[in-house]
């Protein structure tokens, strides 16, 4: 049984903004082999250079960071976004009393 990826972008915590130079890109499909969602093609364009080059779909990017790992031009660059952080504050008294930080650190994850 063969199973198939649909490339609907799904709700998620990271995601990813991915650049590409795309007259520097030779279109070697590198990081379109390590992307696991499915996130970057070839184009049917041509740049300056007379290669096809790889487009990126950010709607479905995770900021994996995979494709630029791999690109052997380092064309692609990735940023991540969303994933906001929480602010967290010990007090001074905290620290004096010895209370377990860790555990409230944790506490305040959840």
């Amino acid at each position: 049984m063969e199973t198939t990826k649909t490339n609907t972008p799904r709700e998620r915590k990271l995601k990813g903004k991915v650049v590409i130079d795309i007259q520097k890109c030779k279109g070697c499909e590198l990081c379109r082999t390590a992307c696991k969602e499915d996130a970057l093609i070839l184009s049917e364009s041509l740049n300056n250079k007379g290669y096809r080059y790889i487009i990126a779909n950010n709607d479905l990017c995770t900021g994996c960071v995979n494709c630029a790992l791999v690109c052997p031009d380092a064309v692609i660059t990735v940023y991540r976004t969303g994933g906001k952080k929480k602010k967290i504050e010990i007090t001074p008294g905290e620290l004096k009393e010895g209370k377990n930080i860790i555990s409230s650190i944790i506490a305040e994850l959840k």
